[in-house]
């Protein structure tokens, strides 16, 4: 359990009376929810698990998972996987490798679950068993502050200019779905930011995280704001993320689950999304 503690102001009115200085308004930060309170998976029992589950992870993919200091793997991911561990009560260890090689690890049983942003789609549950989804990455549009967006709506971005990453499902979804507007397709999502930051286009179009990160850091030079609300259309964009499992494990597949379902509830989960996720990706 997590305190929050307040602190009491006292109605004491000041000496002269004074304008307050305007603050700005810090938006909410929306935290997503995977679970159906209604859906309570059983509690595992004990004796079909392993006696510690071995995760496998990236170092490649902030805030999901990468190295801090000292180089050991920090990250939403990392954290994660240690909160599964303490709520199943079991050891577990946590090894960093590259992401072609996690479907091998788990197929030759050299590690047990792999938490690495590995994307449910059907090619995957083709190789993989999958817990729920715990996080889903959505698209979002990113302008300059000093423009005024009335909403992202395709008639309302029609003949924009809009930045994008080439021969991704960003570029695809804006053609398919916002085909009045100019897609400007650029090598990377640097060229693209760094665009918008110039004026030479009106909005990028991207991934949700990774623009949170950088409107977050101080690369953006504060220039920027999201625009408009979150799209999740699987057929783009995919179902989300779950970890890992190798096929027919069951036995440990339904034990993060039910995992997973006690941190929601307990509000692991939500001090570890505010934590990695300060600005809200949706």
């Amino acid at each position: 359990m997590y305190n929050v503690s307040h602190s009491a102001i006292a109605q004491q009115p000041p000496a002269q009376p004074q304008a307050a200085a305007p603050q700005p308004a810090t938006p909410p930060v929306f935290v997503p929810g995977f679970w159906d309170p209604k859906r309570r998976p059983e509690r595992p029992d004990v004796t079909r698990l392993p006696t510690q589950i071995r995760f496998v992870t990236t170092e490649d993919y902030p805030p999901f998972s990468f190295r801090g200091d000292g180089g050991r793997p920090v990250g939403f991911n990392v954290d994660i996987a240690r909160a599964i561990c303490v709520e199943l009560a079991i050891n577990c260890t946590l090894e960093v490798m590259p992401f072609d090689q996690l479907v091998a690890a788990l197929d030759s049983g050299v590690a047990d679950a792999a938490i690495a942003g590995i994307a449910i789609t059907p090619a995957s549950r083709d190789a993989l068993d999958f817990t729920d989804r715990y996080f889903r990455s959505p698209a979002r549009f990113v302008g300059r502050k000093v423009q005024s967006f009335k909403g992202v709506s395709p008639p309302e971005l029609a003949g924009l200019n809009i930045g994008v990453v080439g021969s991704t499902a960003h570029e695809a979804f804006l053609r398919d779905q916002f085909f009045e507007a100019v897609v400007r397709p650029f090598p990377t999502s640097e060229a693209a930011r760094e665009a918008l930051k110039k004026g030479e286009i009106d909005l990028v179009f991207g991934d949700g995280v990774q623009l949170a990160l950088w409107l977050n850091g101080t690369s953006s030079e504060n220039c920027c704001a999201f625009i408009g609300g979150p799209f999740t259309e699987s057929r783009y964009f995919g179902e989300g993320m779950g970890v890992a499992v190798k096929k027919g494990n069951d036995a440990l597949r339904q034990s993060l689950n039910y995992a997973f379902a006690q941190l929601w509830e307990e509000g692991v989960y939500t001090d570890l999304y505010l934590r990695w996720f300060p600005i809200s990706v949706y």
